[in-house]
């Protein structure tokens, strides 16, 4: 199998962290570094683990942190290769002495600085973001989320009021709504399913004109015809029900990233409390447009914990706490 040669730009971004590795490259031996873990290749007598194909893949977002990498797969031996370039980059950069320059030294300080803080961050993350503590974040939420109604139901657009009062005697005299509604609307998006909006939905996605026509219906009642964007429509509803909660399964990324988030964002409060930082800039200028603060502000109340996905130093803005509430569908026309 052909070698696959590294880019130009793939190196440079990794000069940093071949000399990394290549200065642990003495201290080596053939244990397994992981439990299950087998050596793959040897680069002059050191050995390459699956470990470290597998670490490389996840670092160049190949695939995800704790996805499968078969070692039989074709991905694994081009990451492999790269591995291997790697480790012979390194060890030649070590022979030249690139690893004293003062500029790498500080750059080799910095990646295992930042190697560190990731390391760190992960444990507390793991011990933190737990089953337990999503099923309880996903209970509280259920037990704060408002519940709204939500309707099914169908549609017929029709470009003037005449022939929507036309196609009303119709029905009124027994014709088929699903039949009209394939033959006579105006609306490409739902005709050709006899009108259907396409499942449940709550009447906050509707537009003003069919919340006000629709708040009231009851199942099978037929409404209209309503002056909405791009005609009048008639529509009749088919269903009524209470909003049924999000599944957990749908809330775990966001209820994750929001448990995250906090223990993030814990963890480096409770580090800056704790350490003197002093920032030796020169206050910046004012935003344009920024709102100035009035001489006796009184001071801030607690932020309330609301998080999103963090980055190991900087937890960045918080995302809006996880809701037990499904997304928001958008049936039929456009709002007005």
């Amino acid at each position: 199998m052909a070698r696959r040669s590294i880019a130009l730009p793939l190196l440079l971004s990794l000069v940093t962290s071949l000399l990394l590795a290549a200065c642990d490259t003495e201290k080596r031996d053939d244990r397994p570094p992981e439990t299950g873990d087998r050596a793959v290749a040897r680069v002059d007598g050191q050995p390459i683990w699956a470990s470290d194909v597998k670490r490389e893949a996840v670092s160049q977002g190949l695939i995800g942190e704790g996805e499968p990498l078969d070692i039989q797969s074709d991905l694994f031996r081009q990451v492999l290769e790269e591995v291997i370039d790697r480790d012979l980059l390194a060890a030649e950069a070590i022979k030249r002495g690139i690893n004293k320059d003062p500029t790498v030294q500080r750059r080799l300080a910095a990646a295992r600085k930042r190697i560190l803080g990731d390391m760190l961050v992960a444990g507390v993350v793991e011990k933190g973001v737990t089953e337990e503590n999503i099923q309880t974040l996903y209970r509280e939420q259920q037990k704060l989320s408002a519940r709204s109604e939500e309707i099914k139901a169908r549609q017929i657009l029709l470009p003037s009021a005449p022939a929507a009062e036309d196609v009303k005697k119709l029905l009124a005299a027994g014709a088929s709504f699903d039949a009209l509604a394939m033959e006579r609307s105006t609306d490409s998006a739902t005709r050709f399913s006899g009108g259907d909006f396409g499942g449940f939905f709550t009447l906050d996605v509707m537009s003003p004109a069919y919340q006000a026509a629709l708040k009231a219906a009851q199942p099978g009642q037929i409404v209209g015809p309503v002056a909405v964007e791009g005609g009048w429509a008639i529509v009749r509803v088919d269903e009524k029900r209470p909003e049924q909660p999000i599944a957990i399964e749908a809330a775990r990324p966001q209820i994750v990233r929001f448990l995250t988030y906090g223990q993030v964002r814990d963890l480096l409060e409770k580090l800056r409390g704790g350490a003197k930082v002093e920032n030796l800039l020169p206050k910046g200028p004012a935003l344009p447009g920024a709102p100035s603060e009035p001489a006796a502000a009184p001071p801030a109340p607690p932020a309330t914990p609301t998080p999103t996905n963090p980055g190991p130093t900087n937890p960045g803005p918080a995302p809006d706490a996880p809701t037990a509430s499904p997304p928001a569908k958008t049936p039929g026309p456009a709002k007005p």
